[in-house]
Parts: structure tokens; sequence; C-alpha cells
């Protein structure tokens, strides 16, 4: 039976339905998934679409995922492979009337994954573009109510010359040093006293260059944080002034830098106190480090 395709008007139980099967997706992927988000219509607030949550996966490793397909499986999704997109995994749940779709690409296939947040986040902030998007959608729901191919043929146009102005005025520093930390970030054990990587960080240079670092824990209080870790990677090669920093923490959020590590930074350069420090990365807030070292003791 073909796909009856429908557009609704925003609904605000969609990023609950997302929330939802982001918990299934993370318990199935284990330590390979590094991010999930909710791409597409339905993650833009406001937005009429077609009642299907997509969902957009990194993951370490692209081959790791082949092997957990009968894990979403069991959760009724049909595993399709790359589906005309080389370097992804796509996976759809509900049949005709799918409910769920999710794109899976590894961690540094940046094209694929920054068209899809890029998209989004410019449709999330333009409401002109949002009424006219809603607009082409519901009209071509009418006239191929039964032609998915047909459907998307009809706004692809719409699509492409809006995912242009959107990658142009993208940034996507935070996301890409979020993936940068989450790649390096998982739980080693070198000896029986010494462990690491629990806790992870990604520092942005001056000359646009991203360095990481995992925190090392010692017995004896000799070990570093990850912040200071991937700034020494910086200092290593030969750069040494930092831009933005985010520092992940087990549990995936965005965590503060240790007293410590606010030293240090403050102390490499002139401009030091201007740098960017991710507080939340769904809200993508941050802070200058100025405002966490107030009335700091030296002047450089």
């Amino acid at each position: 039976m073909p796909q009856h395709v429908i557009v609704s008007e925003y609904n605000s139980d969609w990023p609950r339905k997302y929330e939802e099967e982001k918990e299934k997706i993370i318990s199935i992927l284990g330590e390979n998934c590094i991010a999930v988000y909710h791409i597409g219509s339905t993650a833009v607030p406001g937005l009429a679409a077609k009642p299907i949550i997509d969902i957009l996966v990194a993951v370490r490793s692209l081959f790791r995922v082949d092997d957990v397909k009968d894990g979403f499986v069991k959760v009724g999704y049909e595993y399709l492979g790359e589906f005309g997109i080389k370097g992804r995994r796509y996976l759809r749940k509900g049949g005709d009337e799918r409910t769920h779709q999710i794109h899976i690409f590894q961690a540094d296939d940046w094209n694929n994954i920054g068209r899809h947040l890029a998209f989004r986040d410019y449709m999330r902030t333009h409401e002109k573009e949002r009424h006219e998007y809603a607009k082409i959608k519901k009209n071509l729901a009418q006239e191929f109510p039964y032609d998915i191919e047909g459907y998307c043929d009809g706004k692809e146009n719409f699509v492409l010359k809006t995912e242009e102005r959107a990658l142009a005025q993208y940034d996507g520093a935070w996301d890409k040093l979020y993936i940068a930390a989450r790649k390096v970030q998982y739980e080693r054990k070198l000896s029986p006293l010494i462990e690491a990587g629990s806790v992870s960080a990604a520092v942005l240079s001056a000359k646009g260059n991203i360095y990481t670092g995992v925190c090392i824990d010692t017995a004896c209080s000799l070990g570093m944080c990850a912040e200071r870790n991937a700034i020494a990677n910086m200092i290593t090669n030969g750069e040494s002034q930092i831009i933005k920093i985010v520092a992940v923490m087990p549990d995936g959020k965005a965590g503060m830098p240790c007293g410590a590590c606010r030293e240090f930074m403050m102390q490499l350069n002139k401009s030091a106190c201007e740098t960017e420090i991710l507080c939340d990365y769904e809200t993508k807030k941050s802070i200058r480090l100025k405002s966490l070292t107030p009335e700091w003791w030296w002047k450089i």
C-alpha cells in the first residue's frame, strides 16, 4: 500500500517522542554512540510536518552499527543499510505509515552531519522561510496524497536552496568540538593505579584547529584534567590561543573547568579571558572565561 502523505500542524509532543526513541538508540549502540539529534521538520517548533520523527546519530564506527542491527529490529525498525546515501545507515519504523526514521553516520562524516544540523537550526530561527516551507508541504500533500516521491520532488528545490543558505550561515563550532571530544571519551584502565577517559575535552585554537584530551586519574593526585590535556596537545602542536573549549562529563553533558584549569587557561596569553566555555550543549549556552575568574590576580 502506498504511503499516505499527511502534513500536520506542529505537535508539542514530538520532542517527547524523540526523547523516548533516543534512549532506545543509546541503549542499543552503547559506547559506539557519540551523539543523537532530533532533526527534520518535527524538530522545528511551529513548523507543520509529516508526523515522522527524524533522528540523526553520530557513531564511532559505522560497521559496528551493523553488528547490532538485530537490536533495532527488536524495537520495530527496518534496517535498510545505506539506502541511497553512501556512508549512512538508514532505519525506519511504522511500515507504510512510518513514524520514525534514523540516519546514522560516522562521526567524521561532517558533510552529512553538518548539513542536517544547519538546516534544522536555520529553520528554527527564520520565521519567513518556516512559513514558506509549511505552505509548500501542505500544498504538496494535497496534490500527492499517495505519492511520496512526487511530494519529495516537489519540495526538493526549496530544501536545496535553503540548505545552501543555512550552511553559509552555520558556524557549527560547538557541534564539531562536542563530537571531537566524545570521539575520544571512553573509560580505559591503564594500570591498577591509573584510569583515563571518563571526561573528555576539545579546544578550538585561533588557527581553527581542534585538539582533544581526556582526563587521567592516578592514585597519587598526579593526574590531569581533560581540559589541560587538550590544551597541552595544542601547545605541543605549536599553538597557545584558545577560542572555544568544551568539557564533556561522563553523562555526556558539558561541564565547567575546575579552578586549576581556569587558572592555567588565564595564564596562556592576554586574550585568554575572552575564551568561550560551553555551559550547555543542548542550548549552546556559553560563558567567557573572564566571568569565571573575576578580579584575576595578574595582568599579562
